[in-house]
């Protein structure tokens, strides 16, 4: 994933809103992209793997799913998986990796989700928070569908990154928006994200009911390293996602 530019979001720029975040318009290079680089292949999904730990039989939520690649990996390690996304077009490659079995719903992480209360042992939200303005309703969505100690494993553009490539620097106490274009597969799209301060973050976890549990910062696999050695290096030494284990509160004690 290769980004082009980055540029603060202004009104002016709602000429391009149309296709900002139009996952259906791009979803095959974009899947493409992500199945092989050195940011979701061999740092973002590893490290959400390793913080899920053992997952044999565990109901998992998959929030924000895309093409299938976490889904299929925490299925391949004995996990029963649901997915969503608000992209048909990223749903249809998830179905074409899963199986026409497979529990794929489209749904838009801002609305109630299509579930049961405590239907989930864990919910997990990669790289998908950052695209919303509001987190509040979303949060309280998976408290319900968690399980009483149910967990919330999260990945996010790293805070301070956010704040250090936007020119002038925004007021870092607020959350604000821009836009960037990346290049997948040589198709240019526009992209907005919604950065916040971290403790606006946690802020927003508790409020909802979650116990922190952990806040990772990991290395990428080391098996990037002959694979992408400049990038590697890069991502080793620099501030990259930013990752989240969370608890849903346990029954009270004798429920």
């Amino acid at each position: 994933m290769d980004r082009v530019t980055d540029v603060p979001h202004t009104p002016a720029q709602a000429v391009d809103a149309a296709r900002t975040n139009d996952y259906d318009s791009f979803a095959e290079a974009y899947a493409a992209d992500n199945e092989n680089n050195i940011q979701n292949a061999y740092y973002e999904r590893p490290a959400m793997l390793a913080l899920a730990g053992d997952v044999t039989g565990r109901r998992i939520l998959d929030a924000g799913c895309g093409a299938g690649p976490l889904s299929a990996a925490l299925r391949d390690r004995g996990a029963d998986v649901t997915g969503v996304d608000a992209s048909a077009g990223m749903l249809a490659l998830a179905r074409r990796r899963l199986g026409d079995d497979a529990d794929l719903r489209v749904a838009d992480l801002s609305d109630p989700l299509p579930f049961e209360d405590g239907a989930f042992d864990d919910v997990v939200a990669s790289l998908v928070l950052h695209y919303l303005e509001d987190w509040g309703p979303t949060l309280a969505e998976f408290r319900r569908v968690l399980r009483p100690g149910g967990r919330l494993i999260a990945s996010v553009q790293h805070p301070f990154t956010d704040y250090a490539i936007q020119d002038p620097r925004p007021d870092y106490f607020a959350t604000t928006s821009y836009s960037a274009e990346f290049a997948f597969g040589g198709q240019t799209v526009p992209l907005r994200f919604w950065r916040r301060p971290l403790h606006a973050m946690t802020d927003a976890f508790t409020a909802t009911g979650l116990r922190l549990c952990a806040i990772s910062e990991p290395q990428p696999d080391p098996a990037a390293r002959e694979l992408f050695p400049d990038e590697f290096h890069a991502l080793s030494t620099r501030i990259g996602f930013l990752f989240f284990v969370l608890e849903a509160p346990p029954s009270p004690a004798g429920a």
